[in-house]
């Protein structure tokens, strides 16, 4: 769609640095310093203009992007709307809720689109922390604090008078303020409110509305809020704009309300109440949210037919807010809120399974008919670590916190019943937003209804996400394997590894078709949505495929760079079964390995972290265990990284036909 800047200061600058890769063109564009318009037009191969008359008399670009100084954006885009275009305007939308209110009016008489930044609410910082509030892990939010530290605008902007003259709420309290309404809803009305003038003697040019701003709000769905609002408070401070969001079951951190992304790092984090933070790494490769983001959507509902105004009635309702603190601030008394269409918003969220994603946080990787999807790092929940059982829980809590929403499960394990007391805890995710699998163990090939229903019991769930053989070998049923983890070691493998009079392994005449026909039997009762298999080979998956009903939707197998398992993987993904890969970081040596260690060094990760991204590349779900709190972070982090291409070729040469645990 062929659009027209106008306004070609610092922001265009921004806009027009994404139009390579966008579906709009500039055709022109008007400021009244010809100086600078003619710069950017001659970037662009744009006409220019001194006045918008001008320009909309002449052009008929059908997008105008309102892109000048805040309290020129009302004037602008009345006039663009009344040439009959369509508008995208910097924020604010107006300084006046009156006149804000009219403009999306105007524009919903005409039948145009407008819309009004800030974007913040899909970045994906934003979108990260919004499945920590759509999950449950938060409970009732009923308090938030949130920052919008500008910072004095004299010392860090080249062209300061603007935002000396609108202030720090119409500035920088948009951005929070945005994305609170797009989370929660419209703001009921300010309790409180206090200005003040701090402002260093040494500054000639100083604010003409005050410089710092403190209020308390009301949102319409539940939670009280403290806004602090300020240019005096450096923009470099510890929060610049934070948000931080308290409920009955934990809390939520985001660093940055208004980040676009593109930079590494943790920028969000969840506490459990009456714990401290846990970080929670994305789970793909960061990456930036252009400024055109918004105008192409814009576009795009227009194409459709729809024309879309709903950012404009976002920020209508905030400029109706920010009025409001102006008013209680002057009169010392609470003011109510007008909501201005603003609906508070569904809070439910897609989740991973049959046919679903993660609000687009994660990225799905795999065979594209995938009958399951998963996320792209799994939990690993086995007591055995290192030759000895131990005690999962606090790492278990730690996964959950972190943002690990697959989990990994198995009777063998005998940890079925504490995980689900982790999973009824406050603080835990709801259960449509996570994956569980669970596996039946050898002895109980024979009775996988028995088996099933008591991890049922154990987990609290009604059906599991994908169950699981653990082995395709049947060995001699020894009773229900029920809370393996309370009774003695000897006990326990007595229980799950029976021997014969010889001290042989005591097997059963259970073929693995009479198996599956009894896991199928579960699906159709509605006990898992999938089912799987683990450690086989791709003969006897063929097979398994070939006399199933229900097919297999996921296998899991030991995989790592010495042992890829590439014909599996590739037989697998043509037929759009997910691979999970256990033991992903165990074969010996692997972490050590120079190959290894080199790529790690390359990228700037540890050697695991390089192990994980390397499956995730392939489309394989490692699924990590660990009870170090920062390598379980570190762990699901590895999905935002991605090999050098000498780091990809190294791994591969890893692969040792010859392999053996």
């Amino acid at each position: 769609m062929e659009c027209a800047f106008v306004g070609c200061g610092a922001v265009a600058r921004k806009y027009a640095r994404g139009l390579d890769a966008a579906p709009l063109s500039v055709t022109a564009v008007c400021d009244r310093d010809a100086e600078r318009a003619a710069t950017l037009a001659a970037d662009l191969d744009a006409t220019t203009y001194a006045d918008i008359d001008a320009l909309l008399d002449a052009e008929d670009a059908p997008l105008i992007l309102n892109l000048t100084s805040h309290e020129a954006h009302a004037d602008v885009t009345e006039r663009a709307l009344r040439a009959d275009r369509h508008v995208w305007s910097e924020k604010p939308l107006a300084l006046d809720v009156d006149v804000a209110r009219d403009l999306v009016a105007l524009a919903e008489r005409r039948g145009l689109a407008l819309g009004c930044a800030p974007i913040n609410h899909r970045c994906e910082a934003q979108r990260h922390a919004r499945t920590a509030l759509a999950d449950g892990r938060l409970g009732t939010v009923r308090l938030a604090y949130t920052h919008a530290h500008v910072g004095r605008v004299t010392e860090w902007h080249d062209a300061p008078d603007s935002f000396l003259r609108v202030g720090p709420l119409y500035d920088g309290a948009v951005y929070p303020l945005s994305l609170l309404v797009a989370w929660f809803g419209p703001v009921e009305r300010v309790r409180t409110a206090d200005a003040a003038t701090p402002w260093p003697d040494r500054e000639a040019r100083r604010p003409e509305r005050p410089s710092h701003v403190e209020t308390t709000l009301d949102f319409a769905s539940g939670p009280l809020v403290r806004l602090t609002a300020s240019f005096y408070a450096p923009h470099r401070s510890r929060e610049f704009t934070s948000l931080e969001c308290h409920g009955d079951d934990g809390s939520l951190y985001l660093d940055d309300a208004g980040d676009l992304g593109g930079e590494p790092g943790h920028r969000v984090a969840f506490g459990r109440q009456g714990r401290a933070y846990t970080p929670m790494p994305l789970q793909h490769p960061s990456r930036r949210t252009p400024y055109l983001a918004g105008p192409e959507r814009l576009a795009a509902s227009v194409r459709r037919g729809r024309p879309a105004r709903d950012t404009a009635r976002r920020a209508a309702h905030v400029v109706a807010v920010c009025n409001a603190v102006e008013r209680a601030a002057e009169r010392g008394m609470a003011v109510p809120v007008d909501g201005h269409g603003v609906r508070r918003p569904d809070r439910r969220l897609a989740v991973w399974g049959r046919g679903g994603t993660d609000e687009g946080d994660g990225r799905f990787v795999g065979p594209p008919d995938a009958a399951l999807r998963l996320p792209p790092v799994g939990f690993g929940c086995s007591r055995y670590r290192d030759g000895e059982y131990v005690d999962r829980r606090d790492s278990i809590e730690r996964a959950l916190d972190a943002g690990y929403r697959f989990l990994d499960s198995a009777e063998l394990y005998g940890n079925e019943a504490r995980l689900g007391e982790i999973l009824a805890a406050p603080g835990s995710p709801d259960r449509e937003s996570l994956l569980l699998a669970s596996k039946v163990w050898n002895t109980n090939h024979a009775h996988v209804a028995e088996a099933c229903e008591t991890t049922l019991a154990d987990l609290g769930v009604d059906a599991l996400d994908c169950y699981l053989l653990h082995w395709p070998d049947a060995w001699a049923y020894t009773g229900p394997l029920r809370r393996l983890a309370e009774l003695p070691v000897e006990k326990q493998e007595a229980l799950t590894f029976p021997e014969d009079a010889d001290g042989e392994r005591a097997t059963a005449d259970v073929s693995l078709a009479a198996t599956w026909r009894r896991m199928e039997a579960l699906y159709d009762r509605g006990l898992t949505a999938s089912l799987g298999v683990c450690n086989v080979d791709r003969a006897t998956l063929a097979a398994l495929v070939d006399e199933a009903r229900v097919p297999p939707a996921v296998v899991q197998v030991e995989c790592h760079p010495y042992r890829p398992q590439r014909d599996l993987v590739s037989w697998c993904h043509e037929r759009g079964i997910r691979v999970v890969a256990h033991s992903p970081l165990s074969a010996p040596g692997l972490l050590d390995d120079p190959a290894v260690r080199e790529t790690a060094d390359e990228m700037g990760v540890s050697p695991a972290a390089a192990v994980l991204a390397w499956h995730v590349e392939r489309g394989v779900v490692p699924i990590p265990s660990s009870t170090d709190p920062d390598h379980v972070v570190e762990n699901l982090a590895a999905a935002s990284h991605r090999l050098p291409d000498e780091g990809r070729e190294r791994l591969a040469a890893l692969e040792d036909p010859e392999f053996e645990r």
